[in-house]
């Protein structure tokens, strides 16, 4: 028999060999790839589970701010005033805001970490406003103003200053327009914070500052081929009010 034949019969068994190896270790590592096997199982299913009950409780949290809002933006009665049958109306903003902002402290609470249980946690802190109940509100507010929603913290911002003009505290309301003013929110330009400072000013009696800001704000907003941009526009009615219409009709 020669050296080729010879060859040609040790083939087989060195399949027979290997598949008996390959037995032997699935035997002995049977635990282990079952193991394996459950473990990627329970990742997968895990990973299914968690979207989707995020996205139930998206959509839980959704139709709860929807029913806040609602109740935000339902309309304030005066004593006296007629009101369509079947309207439902607050006899304040104080009252109204005290029904509104239950229900968003319930969605931000509940669905915090959500999309709409952060914009709940803002509103609790607006309403709270309404109410004048300034130490909750500022709470609230710096919460939402030190999340990485940057939009949203903008906004936060922005009313966090209003609350400290609102309160008295001046230099606080600065920092807060200035900080604005060096930022990129989509929901509050640098521009709109500076035109905020400015008119803040002016309440004030600091003319001569709010002139400065705005004249400021006229030279820079300006698009690539030097057209003024919306708060320049703004900034130089600032500057240039119309002239008062005559009194009392036409004569």
């Amino acid at each position: 028999m020669d050296n080729a034949t010879k060859r040609e019969l040790k083939r087989p068994d060195q399949f027979v060999t290997l598949t008996e190896h390959g037995l032997e270790w699935a035997k002995q590592n049977r635990r282990s790839a079952i193991t394996t096997s459950v473990i990627l199982l329970v990742v997968i299913v895990a990973a299914v589970g968690g979207a989707w009950t995020y996205n139930y409780r998206s959509d839980q949290a959704n139709a709860a701010l929807g029913d806040a809002m609602h109740t935000f933006q339902t309309p304030v009665a005066a004593p006296g005033e007629q009101i369509p049958p079947g309207t439902k109306t607050f006899p304040s903003i104080q009252e109204r805001a005290k029904a509104a902002n239950a229900q968003f402290l319930n969605v931000a609470n509940r669905y915090g970490m959500t999309k709409d249980g952060r914009v709940a946690r803002y509103f609790v802190g607006l309403t709270y406003m309404d109410e004048g109940q300034n130490q909750p509100a500022e709470d609230a507010l710096k919460e939402v103003a030190g999340s990485w929603n940057h939009d949203l913290a903008a906004l936060a911002k922005l009313s966090l200053a209003q609350l400290y003009r609102e309160t008295g505290r001046e230099s606080q309301a600065v920092a807060m327009y200035q900080d604005l003013s060096n930022g990129n929110a989509d929901t509050v330009s640098p521009g709109m914070a500076q035109i905020q400072l400015a008119e803040m000013y002016e309440s004030e009696g600091k003319d001569a500052d709010a002139k400065k800001i705005y004249a400021q704000l006229v030279d820079k907003d300006k698009d690539p081929k030097t057209k003024p941009g919306p708060v320049a526009a703004l900034a130089k009615e600032k500057l240039n009010p119309p002239p008062a219409g005559p009194q009392g009709g036409l004569q």
